[in-house]
């Protein structure tokens, strides 16, 4: 797993160009010098947009930030679980056209579950068979992890998170960590890669489709620096 800051969209680039990869929470605008950063390798892996209805002004803000064309991986979006059935009607339309905007670009939808939806809107990307669309995991989440582990793409915590249950899981991709003082937030990711090493399995291997559980072929060499034959 790697810590990332997660930054403002408006803060100018230059302050943290020593980072190398960040995420950012799109405000919207854009500070100087990223579009720059990312032309010379620095990596904006994830837009997050800010929490909202799900209804025009929503898809116009997303559409915005597709804009800025950082070569993100995620456009990331807060969502509940709509109880009603025009709540679903909207919910359908605006995934939908999130959906026809990024695909084009390589950009893939994930989801920002508020606390006690994540079986709701598992339910509802059924019934669309939007199978791509992804989960984003937070510290308010908790115990909800289980039943999306397999849809994770990204995850925002803080400087005080408890990743277990991701690393309990085999997640080992980016962490987010808000933050807008470099050195203050350098601090903070290097006490949380100290702290908290890199998995590379779950703690509790999947089960196949067959029914046969799932377990790390003996056969296979993940390479000296992995087998520990290097000092």
């Amino acid at each position: 797993m790697r810590f990332l800051p997660l930054l403002s969209s408006g803060l100018e680039a230059a302050p943290w160009l020593g980072f190398h990869d960040a995420e950012l929470e799109w405000d919207g605008s854009l500070g100087g010098g990223w579009t720059d950063a990312v032309r010379r390798g620095f990596g904006v892996h994830a837009l997050h947009l800010a929490a909202g209805p799900w209804k025009d002004p929503l898809l116009e803000s997303a559409v915005a930030a597709l804009g800025t064309r950082l070569g993100i991986d995620f456009l990331v979006l807060k969502a509940d679980a709509p109880s009603t059935r025009w709540g679903k009607a909207r919910f359908f339309g605006i995934l939908e056209a999130l959906l026809e905007a990024a695909t084009p670009m390589g950009v893939k939808i994930v989801l920002r579950p508020a606390p006690g939806s994540v079986a709701a809107l598992l339910a509802l990307l059924r019934e669309s068979k939007a199978d791509g669309v992804g989960f984003c995991w937070d510290e308010g989440l908790g115990a909800e992890l289980d039943p999306m582990a397999d849809r994770l793409r990204c995850a925002v915590g803080s400087a005080t998170v408890d990743p277990g249950p991701l690393q309990h899981w085999g997640y080992r991709w980016n962490m987010a960590i808000p933050g807008s003082d470099p050195a203050r937030l350098r601090a903070v990711l290097e006490t949380l890669q100290t702290k908290h090493p890199a998995v590379l399995f779950p703690a509790e291997m999947p089960t196949h489709a067959l029914g046969r559980p799932v377990v790390p072929d003996p056969e296979v060499s993940l390479g000296r620096i992995w087998n520990r034959e290097e000092p």
